[in-house]
């Protein structure tokens, strides 16, 4: 019976039921929307705190500036390139296939005010003038450039104080990941109020143009798990990575079906030693750190998503604009939690980066669900080729 209540059952019945009551009652499924706005306010309170915490203790965990030097960079060299390879993936293909272009949605919302593009304005607005403004703000990158140069002088100071900052902030993180758990049990009332009012506005014509939408994701993320990964495990890692898919398929399964790259990780670690044949001290640094940091998928997503949206909204992106999303999906990432749902929440800073309305958010999370299955499942496949590869250049 739990199993049977679970919250994937509870949000796809949710879904369904959704449909039947826009159509049927038009008018109170608009006067509900109020609590689907609620459910993605929530998300949006809890991202500051919980990108600032990801980030900050995933660098307190090198335990030595060192490590950073040379593991570290190497790790995150490796993340920062897949993921960018994962985000041009995603919005070349969304700009060949155009989903959204056309369609029936209708959809309304508040533009927010975007000042043109300029490669000097955005490379100041790296840096934070007031990192307390920055977080209040929810300056994503200055967030996590912030979280990054604190982290390391942090490691410089003495141990017994690095230990009590590093347990309070891991303290911090947990109780966001705790907070964020309780936020996501309220999918099923965001996915109905959203999805009837939807349903109830533009018509049943707007829910089945989604699987235009769907399929570019899901195209994207099969061209980055069997193609792109694949072929940088080939050069730099000298080895056969579907061979190695095949050793450690389970922890791709778990991944599936959970939605939760940290629910995975110990099994992750677990096959990179065992099967794998990765070094202790690698898998040891370079799972837990990918499980906060890395997020192939979900950054595909991201740029796949923010494209169909602008579509839908009539929005035509310059080439300056997609850059920016290129550029805000591959740093905001860094930050992403890993629990279910953290795309969504990143989703509303990539939106906002580039002048779509938020409220498009509701069109997309009827599918959501199925997409952070499978966007999941990539991510922890990035990690885990990420272990392998690192795994012949760390003595």
């Amino acid at each position: 019976m739990k199993k049977l209540l679970s919250l994937e059952n509870l949000t796809l019945l949710a879904l369904i039921l959704a449909v039947p009551f826009g159509l049927k009652f038009p008018e109170i499924a608009q006067s509900i929307k109020v609590l689907g706005d609620l459910f993605i306010r929530l998300l949006k309170m809890i991202i500051v705190p919980l990108i600032f915490a990801s980030v900050f203790t995933a660098i307190l965990n090198l335990e030595h500036i060192s490590k950073f030097k040379d593991l570290g960079i190497k790790t995150i060299l490796y993340y920062l390139s897949t993921t960018g390879m994962a985000v041009l993936t995603g919005l070349i293909l969304v700009n060949l296939i155009q989903p959204g272009k056309g369609g029936n949605f209708n959809v309304t919302g508040e533009k927010p005010e975007v000042e043109p593009f300029s490669l000097e304005k955005f490379l100041l607005s790296l840096i934070p003038e007031n990192p307390v403004e920055s977080l209040a703000k929810g300056e994503v990158l200055q967030i996590i450039i912030f979280a990054i140069f604190l982290g390391l002088a942090v490691l410089t100071i003495d141990r017994f104080k690095q230990e009590i900052i590093k347990n309070f902030f891991e303290g911090i993180g947990d109780a966001l990941i705790n907070l964020t758990k309780w936020v996501v049990l309220l999918t099923p009332i965001g996915v109905f109020a959203l999805v009837s009012y939807i349903i109830a506005t533009v018509g049943i014509e707007a829910f089945l143009s989604l699987w235009e939408y769907a399929f570019t994701v899901v195209l994207g993320l099969l061209i980055h798990a069997f193609v792109n990964l694949p072929l940088i495990a080939f050069i730099f890692g000298r080895y056969n990575p579907y061979k190695y898919f095949l050793s450690v398929r389970e922890a791709l399964l778990l991944a599936f079906s959970t939605a939760s790259s940290a629910a995975t990780l110990p099994v992750s670690m677990e096959l990179a030693r065992e099967r794998g044949k990765v070094k202790k001290e690698v898998a040891g640094f370079v799972l837990p750190l990918g499980a906060t940091v890395n997020m192939d998928g979900t950054a595909l997503y991201e740029s796949v998503a923010a494209v169909f949206l602008a579509n839908v909204y009539g929005i035509d992106l310059s080439l300056s604009q997609m850059a920016v999303i290129f550029l805000t999906v591959t740093l905001a990432s860094i930050g992403a939690a890993a629990i279910p749902g953290a795309g969504l929440i990143l989703l509303t800073l990539v939106l906002s980066s580039v002048g779509i309305p938020l409220e498009g958010i509701g069109l997309i999370i009827a599918v959501d669900r199925f997409l952070d299955m499978l966007r999941t499942a990539v991510n922890v496949w990035g990690d885990l080729n990420g272990a392998k590869i690192l795994n012949r250049f760390v003595k």
